[in-house]
């Protein structure tokens, strides 16, 4: 028999945030003129979105994601065998590989499933320069507006841009857009405005889609993703169900939960008022009390350092963490739940749980982090439009 814990993904909120996303962006083009974007929604272009499946799509399985975003326009992704695994799985719309191609022998494979790639360094260049491709591969010109991780320079846009159309005058290259990432949309200060300007001013005299925003963006600027005639957003991690902004959960913006994590009670121990419980001893008992043995710990994906206090449920009922998370265990406070037995199921976060923010805050961590762990010795149960997982 396998271990008594699962994670549970939900195509039918994968489509609901896609949904949510696409209201957003709906929202912004009929909104009036804006000191932000002095468009007039007349004159709006059309908005696409690259649903983000990089990570196993976040942890949640490529082909799952690939379901659950059928109505995506686009799916972006690091890894070349993601994009062979798409296709096996049927999808036939546009790819993305988020950080381009990292071999000369990855361009046949490119070109041949028609994904779209990413260009930020000049060795790419010079490796579209030395190849022999039987079609034209459409890139992503990528420009560092502040982040400083990927991208060319604003002064170096020029050269690369007359080189990419002098590949396409070749035959290499096909489309050309241009796209940047934001460094600093989910701070607190949400600082895009220059960032955005650079951008803008940097393609001003470039014809070609643009794709600017991310999960943050989207959420807090929506005017940006409207404001371009072919402008494709990058939304990833709110398509999960979670914010990307710090204090705030993915509920307040209408998103539902995409995974939930369950593990049953192993046993129920008795502790009286001043022991400890757990490695390091770090939670005493201030009372007599009953504590909850979960089938879960950090080689399952829990985060190690969620302290005394992270929330859990237990049969629809809100308790708490009590002492250290270890391997394959963790500790809950059962006093809320008196009529809690050996058995029962106990959600770590997700649908009718914690919501997987306040975990990863509690943690001191973030939900892509928490997502992202998943280990592969948890069973995972995909739930389908309209299906149920036992209680």
């Amino acid at each position: 028999m396998p271990r008594p814990i699962r994670a549970v993904i939900s195509q039918q909120a994968m489509s609901h945030n896609l949904s949510v996303i696409r209201q957003y962006l709906d929202n912004a083009r009929q909104a009036p003129a804006t000191t932000t974007d002095g468009v007039q929604p007349a004159l709006r272009g059309a908005t696409h979105i690259w649903a983000v499946i990089k990570a196993n799509a976040y942890g949640h399985g490529l082909e799952t994601a690939i379901g659950g975003f059928a109505q995506a326009d686009g799916l972006a992704m690091l890894d070349l065998q993601e994009t062979v695994r798409a296709r096996e799985a049927g999808w036939q719309g546009p790819l993305l590989m988020l950080e381009g191609f990292f071999e000369t022998r990855d361009l046949p494979e490119l070109q041949k499933n028609r994904v779209v790639s990413t260009i930020h360094h000049p060795e790419q260049i010079r490796m579209l320069q030395a190849s022999t491709l039987a079609a034209p591969l459409d890139v992503l010109l990528k420009i560092n507006t502040g982040m400083n991780r990927l991208g060319f320079a604003p002064q170096q846009f020029d050269r690369v841009h007359q080189d990419l159309l002098a590949l396409q005058q070749q035959g290499k290259v096909g489309r050309i857009g241009f796209m940047t990432h934001f460094a600093d949309a989910d701070g607190a200060q949400g600082a895009v405005d220059v960032p955005a300007t650079v951008f803008h001013d940097t393609i001003d005299h470039c014809q070609g889609s643009i794709s600017l925003c991310n999960s943050a963006a989207v959420l807090r600027y929506p005017q940006l993703a409207v404001s371009a005639a072919d402008n494709w957003v990058r939304p990833g991690i709110c398509l999960y169900g979670s914010s990307p902004f710090a204090n705030t959960t993915g509920e307040e913006f209408g998103l539902h939960q995409t995974m939930t994590l369950q593990a049953r009670l192993l046993s129920i121990q008795q502790v009286k008022q001043g022991q400890s419980v757990g490695y390091g001893s770090t939670y005493t008992a201030t009372r007599d009390m009953r504590v909850g043995v979960v089938a879960c710990g950090y080689a399952d994906g829990y985060p190690r350092s969620a302290p005394s206090g992270t929330p859990a449920w237990v049969n629809g009922v809100a308790t708490q963490l009590a002492g250290r998370v270890s391997m394959d265990m963790l500790t809950v406070d059962l006093d809320p739940i008196p009529d809690a037995t050996v058995g029962d199921w106990v959600t770590l976060w997700g649908n009718k749980g914690p919501h997987i923010d306040e975990v990863a805050a509690a943690a001191g961590t973030i939900a892509y982090e928490l997502l992202c762990a998943l280990a592969q010795r948890v069973p995972v149960h995909v739930q389908y439009s309209g299906e149920s997982v036992e209680k």
